[in-house]
């Protein structure tokens, strides 16, 4: 959780980004629109007759990298610019 993170100032990384936007350091992980995206693809087979045991599985295809910049500066953390260059987002 983001709050007791914060309160003992341990750098927190989690996999939803929702979480840097609460006060979390980073967050790495797929997409949420992505997948909610291709589940609706499988819902509009499924609803044109394909059978879901013929629907193949699914692996995530965009992920999203989110940094709390003012996390890490209330941390005393450097963030390299090699990360905020791949960053999908950077909280000020």
């Amino acid at each position: 959780m983001p709050v007791a993170a914060a309160h003992h100032a341990i750098p927190a990384m989690h996999g939803r980004r929702d979480f840097p936007a609460d006060g979390a350091l980073i967050s790495y992980g797929a997409s949420i629109v992505d997948e909610y995206l291709q589940s609706g693809r499988y819902v509009g087979r499924i609803l044109k007759g394909d059978r879901p045991a013929d629907l193949p599985a699914l692996q995530p295809t965009k992920f999203e990298l989110v940094i709390n910049m003012k996390t890490a500066k209330a941390l005393g953390l450097t963030v390299p610019d090699r990360w905020l260059a791949l960053a999908t987002e950077a909280i000020e």
